[in-house]
Parts: structure tokens; C-alpha cells; sequence
């Protein structure tokens, strides 16, 4: 039962960080209102596939919920009924949470992927949960965790509404990427306290401090860097998505912050990375963490030097993301019982 509540932990692990990689996907491609209504996708389970999908039609069986276009609105159906020869107002309701009511397929495909990659982590969390309760008598904190991320996931989908209805405020996208990140380095503690056979730490308080202060700064540098992206989301809806030369132009001050800032972190990264090697720390995670700055690097001069290639910015903030957990992992290796480490 150990092993399979291990396994789950790193299934939901993966499931979460698909969920990032898709949402990234989803504000490269500005598919957010894809599906203009949550938990379902223009009333249906299953999302259409062509506009004549959501036209209006006579003799046809709608079911409470369905979603129709009539001269550019969205109309909901207010009960289960069959129409008539002629459209029928009282039958139908208008969406008043928004006035988005355009329908472009693969904008709906590509945010229909990232709700079911949610939903299916949603599930493996659950089964996280029910299985910590074997864990009670060893540890009474796994099966706590573990029900702390069931109920993030769930308080991460009603963000997740929260964000459709809003019709993508900015600020509510930041906070979905926050708890995110929470729900991250939590199922990133279930999987380390798990294991069978943990690496030992180190006894030197100052690097382990170092350790915390670099995630702490990385944490920083992806607020900013959320930051800057609403800056661009901006730029993007003014000029439209073919402009990328303007996405950055004026480049907002806070864009210079945070890549400046990098280099800080960078730095910070490579003092631990010696300081650990020198101390003959068996772990490959700093050389993980170094490799993950480099590309983190790249991506950021791919989007800034050569306008925003295609993929960068969904790579760029997957990476982010990594970079983050490949820290907090870091950091729960050196915090374990020391073994004896000189300088």
C-alpha cells in the first residue's frame, strides 16, 4: 500500500504539472474563453466542433444548460425541452456573467484539455487521499496533506470558474498560478517523506539558509514575471496577436527588474551548487536546478531578443514551474537528519 500511494503522489505530481504546461498553452494561443462557461463547455460535456453546433434549430431536443449563439449572444436553455417551428424567447436565458460569445474550435479544444488534465488531477489526488489513511499509524501528517491538496485542487477549479466568469481578469490568473504552485511543493513533501530511503542532509545551517532564500527569490522572480505577462496579455489584446514586435514596446520597468533579478538568482544557484559539491552532497538536484536557470535563460532571450517564438512563453513559465519544485525538493534533502560534512 506504501508503494501505491507513492505512486499516486508522483501521478498527481505529473497530472499538476500538465495542468501548468496546458494552462501556459492556453494564454500562448488565447484560448482562455475557449469554453465560455465552466465546469461545462458551452453547456456540454463533450465540447462541439463546429459553429452550426451552437445555432438554434427547430424540432430539435435541448437539455437545461445547453448553450446557443443568436446574433452574437450566448442564450442558455432554462429547462429540458423540445423547440418548435419558430425560436421562442422564454425558453432561453441570457448569459450575464460575460458577453464573450464567439466560438473558435481549437480555442475550445485547447481549454477543454487543460479542464479534463484538471480534472483527471483532480482524481488521482483523490486517490492520494484515500490511500494517506494507511499511512495514519506511521505518520499522521500524510493523510493531513493529503486531504489539504484534495481540497486545493478543489478550491484551485473554483478559481478556475472564477477566472472563465471574470473573462480572464489578470490578477484572478495570477492567484490560479500561486495555488498552483502551493498544490506543488505539497505533493512534493508527500513524495519525499514517502520514500523508503532518504538522502542525508547536511548540518550547516548558513547553506541550508542559502537553499530557502533561492527558492524564496524564485518565487519572487515568477510573480514578476506574471506580472510582466499581463503586461503583454495587454499589448496583445491592443495590437493584436501577429504584432509581436510591440508586445514589449515600451518594455515596462519591471521587465528590466526581472531580468536583472535573474542573474541574482542564477548566482545564489551556483554558490549552493559548489558549496554542496565541496561538501560532497550526494544528490543531482542542484545540477537539475542549474540546467533548468540555463533554459529558463534561454527561453527568456528567445521571447525577448527574437518576438516571442512559438512555444516560448508556455515553455518559459513550465520551466518556471520545475525550476521551483526542483528547489523545494532541494531544500527538503538538505533539512533531513546530517550526516558528517566538513568544508
Amino acid at each position: 500500500m506504501k508503494t501505491g500511494f507513492r505512486f499516486w503522489v508522483g501521478v498527481s505530481l505529473v497530472l499538476v504539472y500538465g495542468v501548468i504546461a496546458a494552462g501556459a498553452v492556453v494564454r500562448m494561443t488565447g484560448s482562455g474563453m475557449g469554453c465560455p462557461d465552466w465546469p461545462k463547455c458551452f453547456g456540454y460535456l463533450i465540447p462541439p466542433t463546429e459553429r452550426t453546433q451552437l445555432d438554434w434549430y427547430a424540432n430539435q431536443t435541448y437539455a437545461k444548460g445547453e448553450v446557443i449563439i443568436v446574433e452574437e449572444e450566448l442564450r442558455i436553455a432554462q429547462e429540458d425541452f423540445t423547440s418548435g417551428n419558430s425560436y421562442e424567447e422564454k425558453n432561453w436565458g441570457a448569459y450575464t456573467k460575460h458577453d464573450y460569445a464567439l466560438f473558435n474550435p481549437l480555442h475550445t479544444w485547447i481549454e477543454f484539455i487543460n479542464r479534463l488534465l484538471g480534472a483527471l488531477g483532480g482524481l488521482a489526488t483523490v486517490a492520494v487521499g484515500v490511500l494517506s489513511f494507511w499511512q495514519w499509524k506511521k505518520s499522521k501528517i500524510i493523510p493531513l496533506i493529503s486531504w489539504i491538496i484534495i481540497f486545493g485542487m478543489g478550491f484551485q477549479a473554483w478559481l478556475g470558474k472564477t477566472v472563465v466568469d471574470s473573462n480572464l481578469q489578470p490578477f484572478k490568473i495570477t492567484i490560479h498560478m500561486i495555488m498552483a504552485l502551493v498544490i506543488v511543493a505539497l505533493l512534493l513533501y508527500l513524495y519525499f517523506i514517502s520514500q523508503k530511503e532518504k538522502s542525508k542532509g547536511i548540518e550547516l545551517r548558513f547553506i541550508k539558509n542559502i537553499a530557502v532564500i533561492t527558492l524564496v527569490l524564485t518565487l519572487v522572480q515568477i510573480g514578476m514575471g506574471t506580472q510582466v505577462r499581463q503586461f503583454v496579455d495587454t499589448q496583445i489584446d491592443r495590437f493584436g496577436e501577429s504584432a509581436k514586435e510591440t508586445w514589449l514596446d515600451p518594455t515596462p520597468f519591471l521587465f528590466y527588474v526581472h531580468r536583472s533579478f535573474s542573474l541574482l538568482v542564477t548566482a545564489l544557484n551556483l554558490f549552493l551548487f559548489f558549496r554542496l559539491k565541496k561538501l560532497s552532497f550526494l544528490s543531482t538536484m542542484p545540477l537539475w536546478i542549474l540546467g533548468l536557470i540555463g533554459a529558463e535563460i534561454f527561453t527568456g532571450i528567445l521571447m525577448y531578443y527574437f518576438d516571442f517564438p512559438f512555444s516560448s512563453q508556455p515553455l518559459h513559465l513550465l520551466l518556471a514551474s520545475l525550476l521551483f519544485g526542483a528547489q523545494s525538493y532541494l531544500v527538503l534533502q538538505l533539512y533531513q537528519p546530517a550526516q558528517n560534512n566538513t568544508l
